[in-house]
């Protein structure tokens, strides 16, 4: 890939922080409004199965805005780039914690979705541009370690806030924290110029590549098993595990290590052998997922398997790597899609664990239905790997 950026002036582990300080950011207000459910809900007048609807909102916003912003914006230098998609960011989050209504509430988190997938996609193209071809995973990893911690610190953070003083101050914290971020990238991001023959046509090249297609599909389906359980844990947690509101962050909070676990050894696993790493990391959330199922009578339990499943996040670390192998000179648009991806599996997941629960199937069917999705994951991956051992059928792209 060619390096587009100016030499780094700032130590490359700060510009690192500084990138994933909106995947802070981003995890944040993606996964507490997850945990916030309960809260905006009752707030905002609607049942739960409803409420899903607004986090499949902001999915939505993600799906539509990652393409549409690589592709409308592949002349324009990274750093600005990047602290004007914060910049939508925080005005999204501003407006959704002064929603007055659920369908207000619905527009908002839509636009606070749209900049998400395309401020991963340049985070990640900065950060590889920096470091050797064989810590490319790492580097990734380190933006999106910032995603990972926010499920530890970020998102107990905002449940507290919600239980505390109202759903509406965990969005204001997502605000201020985008902004946090603007000045950080503005300070220590290298100041880039535009990529050599950069253009909108180039970068939709990537829509034309199989193994592109392959590695989307086996994200959008796959990442599903995991939202469709975290998307109700807290509903689950008080419903059946009877659990006091007091340990529910914690229980959050044992998710977020393991995603950060999963991420950090998934991305030295990625570098080293990718595809065997990505087809494994599916089977353990299958495998996690269905254990979910018989874990939630009891705390102990129902947080050991939570600690499981998050493990399963470092996936999208590993086909954000496995994406800048096949997607050629569309660098942006395919690190971009990745999130596009990430965010339908977001609203796939929430939404047929919602019609499981609404269908009588209980809280825990989640855990079933996310398994599922992870196995259909699996499914894509194997199409993937047999394109690869028949070079003419993936148009002779690495793997």
């Amino acid at each position: 890939m060619a390096q587009d950026l100016k030499p780094v002036t700032a130590p490359v582990g700060i510009v690192l922080f500084a990138l994933a300080m909106g995947g802070f950011a981003i995890g944040t207000t993606e996964f507490a409004a997850m945990s916030l459910l309960p809260y905006f809900s009752e707030g905002l007048g609607i049942d739960a199965p409803t409420a899903g609807h607004v986090i499949s909102a902001y999915a939505l916003g993600v799906v539509v805005g990652a393409p549409a912003i690589a592709v409308l914006a592949a002349k324009l230098p990274r750093r600005a780039l990047l602290i004007g998609l914060m910049a939508v960011f925080a005005i999204g989050n501003a407006l959704s914690a002064l929603a007055p209504s659920y369908g207000w509430m619905l527009a908002f988190r839509f636009l606070s979705g749209l900049p998400h997938g395309a401020y991963f996609g340049v985070a990640a193209l900065v950060a590889v541009s920096m470091v050797p071809a064989t810590r490319r995973a790492q580097a990734v990893a380190g933006v999106m370690t910032g995603l990972t911690v926010a499920t530890i610190i970020g998102v107990p953070l905002a449940s507290m806030i919600g239980q505390m003083i109202g759903w509406r101050w965990g969005f204001g914290l997502v605000a201020a924290l985008a902004v946090l971020t603007m000045a950080l990238i503005w300070i220590f991001a290298p100041q880039g110029g535009v990529h050599p023959g950069a253009s909108p046509w180039r970068e939709l090249g990537a829509l034309k590549r199989r193994q592109v297609w392959l590695t989307l599909g086996t994200g959008a389906i796959g990442f599903g098993g995991m939202f469709a359980v975290y998307s109700y844990l807290t509903s689950t947690l008080l419903a059946v595990t009877k659990a006091p509101e007091h340990l529910i962050p914690i229980v959050l909070a044992v998710f977020g290590i393991g995603m950060t676990l999963g991420n950090i050894i998934g991305a030295k696993a990625a570098d080293k052998a990718l595809m065997p790493s990505i087809g494994g990391i599916l089977l353990w959330s299958c495998i996690a997922l269905v254990l979910f199922v018989f874990s939630v009578g009891n705390i102990w339990t129902i947080t050991i398997a939570v600690f499981l499943i998050g493990c399963g996040g470092g996936l999208g670390t590993m086909l954000q790597t496995r994406l800048m192998d096949v997607a050629g000179d569309a660098q942006m648009l395919a690190a971009a899609l990745n999130h596009s991806a990430f965010n339908t599996a977001n609203a796939l997941g929430p939404f047929l664990g919602g019609l499981a629960i609404a269908g009588g199937y209980g809280w825990a069917s989640t855990g079933l239905v996310g398994s599922m999705l992870a196995l259909g994951g699996l499914m894509f991956w194997g199409l993937s790997v047999m394109s690869d051992r028949n070079k003419p059928l993936c148009e002779g792209q690495a793997s």
